[in-house]
């Protein structure tokens, strides 16, 4: 498991290469890139900061990627958070999931976003033509854990 948070940008290929490399038993690795976008609700974004309680951040990171680690049989998880001033079309967020086959990586990458969305310690403030302003969660994002902590309570 490899966690990072830091305020350099990324090569989301050269990541993906690399967990391949690693891992010579590796089927499939599937990889999630977000970007900061130049709209949000509405309205023109020019630049986003983000702010993260060091220490705190990477372990809630880690304490996701683990529970990933005990639904899918995983070789690798790669998740590097970026903060501080980002630019519109700039990296922000990768997630990387290596596994002997592509529906547990698939299935592991999408659970690891999910997670990180709602429950990772981050704060995000963006500058619009209004003003700066504090993004607040999604409702959708909220929807989309939902089906992960339903299939927890089904008995196997």
């Amino acid at each position: 498991m490899r966690i990072c948070v830091q305020t350099d940008s990324f090569d989301p290929g050269a990541l993906l290469n690399q967990m391949h490399a690693d891992y010579r038993g590796t089927g499939a690795v599937v990889g999630f890139v977000g970007y900061v976008r130049d709209f949000n609700d509405g309205d023109p974004v020019s630049g986003m900061w983000l702010e993260h309680y060091p220490g705190m951040t990477e372990k809630a990171l880690a304490d996701i990627v683990e529970q990933a680690q005990t639904r899918w049989l995983l070789h690798e998880v790669h998740v590097l958070h970026r903060v501080g001033q980002l630019e519109p079309g700039e990296p922000i967020v990768f997630v990387g999931v290596a596994s002997a086959h592509r529906q547990a990586a698939f299935e592991a990458n999408t659970f690891i976003m999910d997670y990180l969305k709602t429950r990772a310690p981050f704060w995000k403030r963006e500058s619009t033509p209004q003003g700066e302003r504090w993004v607040d969660a999604k409702h959708s994002d909220e929807q989309a854990l939902t089906r992960w902590q339903a299939s927890e309570s089904k008995p196997s």
